[in-house]
């Protein structure tokens, strides 16, 4: 009996030590864990997308807006297209310009995924109702300083912060704001949203709760294929502790409205695509609105064997995979097009074409936001200047390159005034309608200041100047976009007019933001000319960035 029972504490032992092992190295992969077992994972469903009438119901313009996650300036070829030294090509995105108006001057509202999502729908600085940072699990802040604690410039981690996050499904945009398919609606609009959604996952935070009347979505994000699938050639960066936590715990699944998880059909983004063009045919005769939000080029980096064999003139891989997931969007938009042109409805839709926000510096490739500074998250240039279509038939003229600012929080308005829809007035609105600048009915850029809250990190930009202040640092930059578009040049001690004629904006305008709805447990250090695989020096110029 005594030996059994040694026997036993012995196993249980072992038990424990192994479990102890692996959670050590694997505790970052819980929050996967955990969703796996509240949420499985069903097979592939067939999507029933609600017919629309037999006959056209009103000549209304269509409005489609496609939004790309994190692909920088550089990465379209008609913005300037640096990948595969000139060679790589983006014929689709390339055309949708040249038959409309390239932005030059286009904007993200700020440099990081779900708030410039947030204003984008509701027209709105997204910290004007406390949604200022990305939704990420528990835990998440802790792993990237860890990771990180050898660092040049520290990692701030708070611990106390993290304990009290809420879960990352009920991190959300909230329900109270009016978001564009609900002012849409009572215009006659047929409003769909297809790809990533990250304003929430929990019920009320759902699309389809918020205005949209259908949905095939994804929470935050997800895998492009699954890992070991022969179609697929992955790239993981050793080097990113982010890329770390994305393979340990993203799933291949998305949801048709309130359903269970349900896995693709193919590689993600061009199952979204394929889902848009069926939208497409069965609301041709009726106004809709379709945004298709695709997860594309965000990490983790995965592209189809087909795309990724056809770019062999790129010898890195890492920017080859990156190449082969543009390429991936571009197809998409192409079969757009064709899928409004054989529907007859080409000439009667608007298209959008713009990012969330530049390319960020974890994926190690150093061209991809040029001739930018900076990176996703940084609010230099290179976080939110990012390419901008607008394709509209025989309102905006062909082979228009415009170059007047504006912004995806400009979007709102401007769908609003195209279908006649009334805008909100019980509260402040951000944006403008850009339509009469790219028409040619006004000049110049819509009249209104840019601003960007994250933390302690703001910016603003009013015509030709900007001012980034990281209040972490008590630091200001102040550049002058007219003469300097890639911001070599700190004028924040030579002009000290308008350093205070901005500093004054900004203040006025963070006073006006309420408090976030939930904290940030990191703060960051993001260097503005290294990406991340590259050594830092304490000299090297960086802005501290909070989530």
């Amino acid at each position: 009996m005594k030996k059994k029972l040694l026997i036993t504490l012995g196993i249980l032992a072992l038990i424990g030590i192994a479990g102890g092992i692996w959670f050590k190295y694997n505790w970052h992969r819980l929050p996967g864990i955990i969703k796996s077992f509240k949420s499985p994972i069903g097979p592939n469903q067939v999507i029933d997308w609600q017919d629309g009438p037999s006959t056209r119901t009103s000549d209304k313009p269509n409005i489609i807006v496609i939004l790309v996650d994190d692909m920088g300036y550089n990465e379209v070829s008609s913005y300037g297209g640096g990948m595969g030294n000139g060679q790589f090509k983006t014929p689709n995105i390339d055309r949708l310009a040249a038959d409309g108006a390239l932005c030059r001057n286009g904007y993200a509202t700020t440099a990081v995924c779900a708030a410039s999502r947030a204003s984008l729908l509701t027209g709105r600085n997204s910290t004007r109702f406390g949604f200022e940072y990305t939704p990420t699990s528990k835990g998440f802040g802790k792993f990237i300083a860890e990771w990180n604690k050898e660092s040049v410039q520290p990692y701030i981690y708070n611990a106390e912060v993290d304990e009290r996050l809420p879960e990352v499904e009920n991190m959300g945009l909230p329900p109270s704001e009016i978001i564009l398919p609900e002012i849409l609606k009572p215009a006659g609009y047929h409003s769909v949203h297809i790809g990533k959604w990250h304003l929430g996952g929990a019920e009320k935070f759902q699309p389809q709760n918020q205005g949209f009347d259908e949905s095939v979505w994804l929470e935050t994000g997800g895998l492009f294929l699954p890992v070991e699938d022969p179609n697929i050639v992955n790239a993981k960066l050793d080097f990113d502790p982010i890329d770390k936590f994305l393979w340990g715990n993203l799933s291949y699944a998305v949801q048709h409205n309130d359903s269970p998880r349900f896995k693709p059909d193919g590689h993600m983004t061009d199952y979204f695509t394929n889902e848009a063009v069926k939208v497409i045919e069965k609301n041709k005769n009726q106004p809709f609105f379709l945004y298709l939000a695709y997860w594309a080029v965000h990490t983790p980096l995965q592209a189809l064997k087909s795309d990724y064999d056809a770019l062999s003139y790129i010898d890195d891989h890492i920017e080859r995979v990156q190449a082969a997931m543009v390429k991936s969007v571009d197809r998409g938009v192409g079969k757009i097009r064709q899928a409004l042109k054989d529907n007859g409805i080409d000439d009667n839709t608007i298209i959008i074409f713009t990012c969330d926000n530049g390319a960020p510096h974890y994926v190690g490739l150093p061209d991809v936001n040029k001739p930018f500074r900076g990176w996703k998250i940084s609010l230099f240039e290179g976080g939110i200047h990012v390419p901008f279509i607008v394709n509209y038939p025989d309102s905006i003229p062909a082979g228009q390159v415009y170059e007047g600012r504006v912004s995806n929080i400009d979007i709102f308005a401007t769908s609003a005034n195209l279908a006649g829809a009334t805008l909100p007035t019980d509260r402040k609105l951000d944006g403008a309608n850009m339509l009469p600048y790219l028409t040619g009915a006004k000049t110049g850029s819509p009249e209104r200041p840019l601003f960007t809250k994250n933390g302690t990190l703001s910016q603003v930009i009013k015509a030709d100047w900007k001012m980034v202040w990281d209040q972490q640092q008590k630091r200001k930059w102040l550049f002058d976009l007219k003469n300097d578009p890639t911001e070599q040049r700190n004028l924040i001690n030579q002009n000290t007019v308008k350093t205070q004629e901005l500093s004054t904006l900004l203040t006025a305008f963070l006073a006006e933001q309420i408090a976030p709805l939930w904290e940030g447990a990191l703060t960051s250090p993001i260097y503005v000319d290294k990406h991340l695989n590259t050594s830092k020096t304490k000299e090297d110029e960086f802005v501290y960035w909070q989530n």
